[in-house]
């Protein structure tokens, strides 16, 4: 594959399919023009090319360069935050309408997999693994909850031994397993999107950054050496929105995520790890999430930081929290280890609106960008067809900015997750 100017990986060096593609040299239109050729971009992409739209994608790099190449390949069923705070926040209207739409992405992903037949090693659920004795009955609680309120009843509660059996570690007081939720390679599903959006007509360039957009009808997004004049624009930026929108860029933190991958364990000592395949994340603040790849390595994320430094050595950053959970990795070769940078709302809800009636954004997917922003994509394609009102029920939901905007948001952050990270230290 040509990995040229992608980040060292796992997910890179196990890449299906790279599409090369050049940069935007001269001057075109479109219905629509899509920034960002990430999960959000693409998905808009390819769901108004399935309408008929004539759609350019530009990307500051390659199509998956970001987050949604890099992240730890966990889809969940749900919203970051459980639907039961959701009630206490927005109510239960507003609760079950988010529901509905997060189990539409979950569909939607799925759905693209198989009609474009992506090779993504698409596997079965997600464990949450409780960090402390006290989430147990919280879990028992959700699989209640959840099946009597919501209809939802692909959620078991796992007691404490069986959990020991599904996971070797001691480390966990019970789990839930989602049977809805699953896991895949998040770059291969990407380039998939890609590609389904190549072969509908969509033009995508890369390396091909937009420097400003002029908020007129149609709109004009300037580019290094070209432009797009497009009746409709989408910003799929998220963490890597920068200085493109100063307006909302205070509503996300930019946040850095670590993950490596070990050798290959071997079928026997991968499966003694985590019995039934399924992806795994704890309820920690800063949580540890862990799955095994289709070749049969750890794929361990934890960790995480708030500015440009990355950790001198990511490998030895992941390996502490991969060896409280799983000591007898202690003689495992690491083969790779990468970051991701994502964004984060202060509500952890994301961010759905308008800077201008023909220009649409949505960030801040909080750690479940594989659901969310691919359903945000979807939206926002039937948003520009004329059906607004799912988009709308995300963008009428209040992401407040984080204070002092992107001058003071790190300082205020900080002190909070050493505040949250000292309480998943006390018992």
């Amino acid at each position: 594959m040509p990995a040229q100017d992608y980040p060292s990986s796992y997910y890179v060096a196990t890449a299906k399919g790279v599409p090369a593609l050049g940069p935007l040299n001269g001057d075109e239109t479109a219905d629509v023009c899509v920034i960002g050729a990430g999960f959000t971009g693409l998905s808009a992409a390819l769901h108004l090319a399935e309408r008929g739209y004539s759609v350019t994608v530009i990307e500051a790099e390659r199509v998956g360069w970001g987050a949604s190449g890099r992240n730890g390949g966990q889809l969940g069923s749900g919203h970051r935050k459980d639907q039961r705070t959701l009630e206490e926040k927005l109510g239960l209207e507003w609760a079950h309408r988010l529901w509905s739409l997060a189990a539409d992405g979950l569909a939607t992903v799925k759905d693209l997999i198989a009609r474009y037949e992506i090779d993504c090693d698409l596997k079965p659920g997600v464990l949450h693994a409780a960090w402390k004795h006290g989430e147990a009955a919280w879990f028992q609680d959700e699989v209640d909850h959840m099946a009597r309120e919501y209809g939802y009843h692909m959620l078991r509660f796992v007691p404490r031994e069986e959990m020991r059996e599904m996971v070797d570690t001691e480390r966990y007081h019970a789990g839930m397993l989602d049977m809805g939720g699953a896991h895949l390679h998040p770059l291969n599903f990407c380039l998939g999107l890609a590609r389904g959006a190549l072969a509908k007509g969509v033009r995508i360039y890369e390396h091909t950054p937009a420097l400003d957009i002029s908020r007129a009808d149609p709109a004009r997004v300037r580019t290094p050496n070209g432009t797009v004049m497009a009746r409709h624009v989408i910003l799929a930026c998220n963490a890597y929105l920068g200085s493109l929108a100063p307006d909302i860029a205070g509503r996300i933190m930019p946040v850095n995520n670590f993950i490596v991958a070990t050798e290959p364990l071997g079928e026997a000592r991968a499966r003694s790890l985590i019995r039934d395949d399924v992806g795994v994340q704890d309820t920690k603040f800063v949580i540890d999430y862990y799955r095994l790849s289709a070749d049969g390595r750890m794929l361990f994320g934890g960790g995480e930081n708030y500015s440009g430094r990355l950790p001198s050595n990511i490998a030895a950053f992941v390996r502490k929290p991969m060896l409280r959970v799983f000591p007898q990795l202690a003689d495992v070769r690491i083969d790779y280890a990468w970051s991701g940078t994502l964004a984060i709302t202060m509500s952890r809800i994301p961010d759905f609106g308008r800077l201008a009636p023909n220009i649409l954004y949505a960030q801040g997917f909080s750690g479940q960008g594989l659901n969310i922003a691919t359903l945000a994509g979807k939206l926002m394609a039937e948003a520009i067809a004329g059906q607004a009102e799912r988009f709308d029920w995300m963008a009428d939901v209040r992401v407040p900015n984080f204070p002092g905007g992107t001058l003071l948001r790190y300082p205020g952050l900080i002190a909070g997750v050493l505040w949250y990270t000292l309480k998943d230290r006390l018992p």
